[in-house]
């Protein structure tokens, strides 16, 4: 069921932070260097080195659009964006749990996984990535019905 479609409202919309793939930077910074030293050194297969720095950069926008994370006033959905086909979603009223996973790299750069689990099935959505994290598990917690409490 696509939002648009059913006429729901988008309260929240976002892709995973470009920080999220902070290790494709680096993977593709040492593949960059490398390439670079061998055009210095006058070696050849210097080419094959920046090519493979350029395609990992790829990947990081390739896969960056890839999921789309949207709330509306009734769901959480992660949506492909290429095809704008639903991956999953999760009625706000079925949550029961919401978490937050940050490494020290998420700490730093204010991005992190937001975790949330349904009470009427063993489903689970994980928003990877996104940008601000506790904001958005604090605006989830306010839109689930009026009297319900998890302990958190």
């Amino acid at each position: 069921m696509n939002p648009q479609s059913t006429h729901e409202t988008i309260k929240w919309k976002a892709y995973p932070s470009w920080a999220h793939f902070s290790w494709l930077y680096l993977f593709s910074f040492w593949a960059g260097l490398r390439g670079i030293l061998l055009i210095r050194l006058g070696m050849s297969g210097w080419e094959f080195w920046i090519a493979g720095a350029v395609s990992l950069l790829l990947c990081v926008v390739i896969l960056r659009r890839w999921g789309e994370y949207m709330v509306t006033p009734h769901r959480v959905i992660i949506r492909n964006e290429f095809t704008h086909r639903e991956i999953e979603s999760l009625a706000i009223k079925n949550i029961s749990d919401i978490s937050l996973k940050q490494g020290p790299l998420g700490r730093y750069f204010e991005f992190g996984t937001l975790i949330v689990e349904s009470s009427n099935t063993d489903q689970i959505l994980s928003l990877r990535g996104i940008r601000h994290p506790t904001v958005l598990g604090t605006r989830l917690h306010a839109m689930r019905p009026q009297g319900y409490t998890d302990g958190t």
